[in-house]
Order: C-alpha cells, then sequence, then structure tokens
C-alpha cells in the first residue's frame, strides 16, 4: 500500500488508444512545433533587434511570445517522444516539476496579456500622459510581477500534489501531468486542494480577464467619441491581435481549468490541451504580425535587408 500511494513514476497514456497508429502523429505534430518555435522566436529577434519595436507594447509581446516558446517546452517535446516509444513513463518527481513550470507559465501569459490590455488603455485613454505612466521602469515592474506572483504561487500547489496518497493506479490518461488525471488517482480527499484551485484560477484567469474585459471597455468608449473614422480605425487596429489572443487563450482555459472538480471528460482535456499546446502557439506569431502593421513592415525591411546581403556575397 505504501508503494502505492507513493509511486516512483507515471506511466503517461497520452494517445495509447491510435496504437500504432499515433506514430503518424509524431510528424505533423513536429511540424507544428518547429513553425511555433521558429514563429516565436522570430517575433523576439524583431523586437529586440529594430529600435522601432523598443515601446512597452512591443516589450510585452516580446515576452508573451518567449511564453509561448517555454510552456510548448513543458509539454509538447515529452509528448513527442512518448509517440515513438511503448513505455511511456515519467518519474514522480519529473511529473511534478511538469505540473508545476506549466502551470507557472500559462498563468504567467495571462498576466502578461492583462499587462498589454492595460497599456493599450493607457496609450489610447491617456495618451498625454503614456509616456510617464508606461516608463520603462513601469513596464519592468509589471512584468516581473507578472513571471513572479504565479511561480511564487504555484509552491504550495505542486506541493500538495507531491504529498497526496496515489492509490489508485499510477496511469494518468493524458499526455502531461495535468491537474484533473492527478487528482482522479489521488485517495486523500481532494475537495480543500479543488478549492484551492478555483481561487488560483480566480487570481490569475479570472481578475485577470476582468482587468482586460474593463480596459476595453474604457477603451471601446474612447474610440467611439474620436469624430474621425480613419483614427477610429487606426486606434482599433492597434488592439486587433491582441482581441484575438484574450479570446483563444481564455476561452480554453476558463472552460477547463476555472470550473473545480472533475467535470469534463479526459478525451475533451487532451483535445483542448493539444490545440493549446501546438496549435495555438504555431498560430500566435501569425495572430501578431496579421494584425499589427508595423511588425509586418518592420520584417518585411528585414527580409529585404536578408536578400540584399544574399545578393552583394
Amino acid at each position: 500500500m505504501a508503494n502505492l500511494s507513493q509511486p516512483s513514476e507515471f506511466v503517461l497514456l497520452g494517445f495509447s488508444s491510435f496504437g500504432e497508429l499515433q506514430a503518424l502523429l509524431y510528424g505533423p505534430f513536429l511540424m507544428l512545433y518547429l513553425l511555433a518555435f521558429m514563429g516565436n522566436t522570430i517575433i523576439i529577434v524583431t523586437v529586440i533587434a529594430d529600435t522601432h519595436l523598443h515601446t512597452p507594447m512591443y516589450f510585452f509581446l516580446g515576452n508573451f511570445s518567449l511564453l509561448e516558446i517555454l510552456v510548448t517546452m513543458t509539454a509538447v517535446p515529452r509528448m513527442l517522444s512518448d509517440l515513438l516509444v511503448p513505455h511511456k513513463v515519467i518519474t514522480f518527481t519529473g511529473c511534478m516539476v511538469q505540473f508545476y513550470f506549466h502551470f507557472s507559465l500559462d498563468s504567467t501569459s495571462f498576466l502578461i496579456l492583462t499587462d498589454m490590455a492595460l497599456d493599450r488603455f493607457v496609450a489610447i485613454c491617456h495618451p498625454l500622459h503614456y509616456g510617464t505612466l508606461m516608463s520603462r521602469a513601469m513596464c519592468v515592474q509589471l512584468a516581473g510581477a507578472a513571471w513572479a506572483a504565479p511561480f511564487l504561487a504555484m509552491v504550495p500547489t505542486v506541493l500538495s500534489r507531491a504529498h497526496l496518497d496515489y492509490c489508485h493506479g499510477d496511469v494518468i490518461n493524458h499526455f502531461f501531468c495535468d491537474n484533473a488525471p492527478l487528482l482522479q488517482l489521488s485517495c486523500s480527499d481532494t475537495r480543500l486542494l479543488e478549492f484551492w484551485d478555483f481561487l488560483m484560477a480566480l487570481a490569475f484567469v479570472l481578475s485577470s480577464f476582468l482587468v482586460t474585459l474593463i480596459s476595453y471597455g474604457y477603451i471601446v468608449t474612447t474610440v467611439l467619441r474620436i469624430p474621425s473614422a480613419s483614427s477610429r480605425q487606426k486606434a482599433f487596429s492597434t488592439c486587433g491581435s491582441h482581441l484575438t489572443l484574450v479570446f483563444i487563450g481564455y476561452s480554453s482555459t476558463i472552460f477547463l481549468y476555472v470550473r473545480p472538480g472533475k467535470a469534463h471528460s479526459v478525451q475533451v482535456r487532451k483535445v483542448v490541451a493539444l490545440v493549446t499546446s501546438v496549435l495555438t502557439p504555431f498560430l500566435n506569431p501569425f495572430i501578431l504580425t496579421f494584425h499589427n502593421q508595423t511588425v509586418k513592415t518592420v520584417l518585411q525591411g528585414q527580409m529585404q535587408r536578408l536578400k540584399g546581403l544574399c545578393k552583394a556575397q
């Protein structure tokens, strides 16, 4: 019973139900992962290299792209390797570490999205005070808080999981150490933990979503007062990519993690987690460049410089 309550490792079922066909998933998933990594890396390098993008808006954008890379790294490489092996085993410590970093980084991404909303709010509603309110020091403080708070708050969360009794087996029906599958294996009373998870969701997801919603309420009200149609369109265009990221990010996470308990089926969790871990990071660089004329112009300029260098050589 002691061995069962404190397993040395877990078995990740992943996509084992596909049998031998799961190896066919490796190629498409690997391609999406590499493209997502390259796309977000290009955005980070572009923001750092071009002085025109050394503004609060693109500072937070660079942070978000970095988070997209790190969040996918916590789960996708492991998932890809498991597609090619029959025994998908992860150590108990490795599972807790993956759980900690995945949810810490995921929570940080929501706070960075909120920082981006606040930046747009100040830029559009208080343009005369933008330089003062969104100074470099203030941006660093906002980003630093967004990174530090989830990593600190997740410490008691992961420690509580590490001290649970796992006497309902050691098989996790997922491709990474997700919260609900872990709780399903525990024979301990998890009601307090589920309530704590709900409080964490309130703190990092719902509260940040509320701040973003209020910010855009003021933004819409301010923009509609602008007499010029072209000026209104220009103001809204600076928010298009951010609104798309907000919709994709919050809709999937609120669906899965805000409601405490084990309400959603494992297969639904797998599908949504797959979308947020592989497909969304792949699409986000296109969303950020498609809706943002400044980024598109900078990238086109850099491509022309590269072509010029290649012709010169």
